[in-house]
């Protein structure tokens, strides 16, 4: 079997938050997804499982954080144009996400950075390792 990652977010509301993710370019897997968790699935190894509260408690063994007051992690997803990081950042800001910092271009990298309802923030980032500092 393939190596994969899963990350759980804990949200408030379910049908809002998935909306979201859906405008960011996620896809809905119905097989793992039921009326307390989604499945949200980025690539082939990487998904997000939206659960609700009460449903990612059963997994925690601390309290959930506030996001909206503290960072608790940073996601990064990497796309195949800076096109692609606008377009993101665009739909994901027409369902109601924020963008609490400009973008970022350090020449080789141009990042912009979104927050879900819930305070889960997402570094979208495009890289052109050609322009990285040392490359050939």
């Amino acid at each position: 079997m393939a190596k994969q990652i899963f990350i759980n977010l804990a949200v408030k509301d379910l049908q809002k938050s998935m909306a979201f993710y859906v405008a960011l370019g996620f896809t809905n897997n119905p097989q793992f997804s039921d009326d307390s968790g989604k499945c949200m699935v980025w690539s082939e190894s990487i998904f997000v499982m939206l659960l609700t509260h009460e449903k990612f408690l059963k997994f925690a063994t601390k309290p959930i954080a506030d996001t909206k007051l503290n960072v608790a992690c940073l996601f990064s997803l990497s796309v195949d144009s800076i096109d692609e990081v606008n377009s993101m950042l665009a739909k994901g800001l027409n369902t109601g996400g924020i963008e609490p910092t400009e973008m970022k271009d350090y020449g080789f990298m141009q990042q912009r950075t979104i927050e879900d309802f819930d305070g889960h923030t997402w570094e979208i980032f495009y890289m052109d390792i050609t322009k990285f500092p040392g490359s050939i």
